[in-house]
């Protein structure tokens, strides 16, 4: 907290300012989200994904 609080003082704002800020961040995020997902086209998506090849990976390309 105390951390905050300098980066408070450093940035000449009070401290809720300081830690809204990345709260306020994190609600816009996950509204843009939302709205992306709400416009996905999930049958396209699939479409693509279904003329992928059906190959293995490289072997310096797996997920380990």
């Amino acid at each position: 907290m105390q951390q905050a609080q300098a980066a408070a003082e450093e940035r000449g704002i009070t401290l809720n300012q300081t830690l809204l800020g990345p709260i306020t961040d994190g609600v816009d995020q996950q509204r843009t989200r939302r709205e992306s997902a709400a416009r996905a086209d999930v049958a396209a998506a699939l479409a693509i994904l279904d003329r992928a090849p059906d190959v293995r990976p490289e072997p310096d390309d797996e997920i380990r």
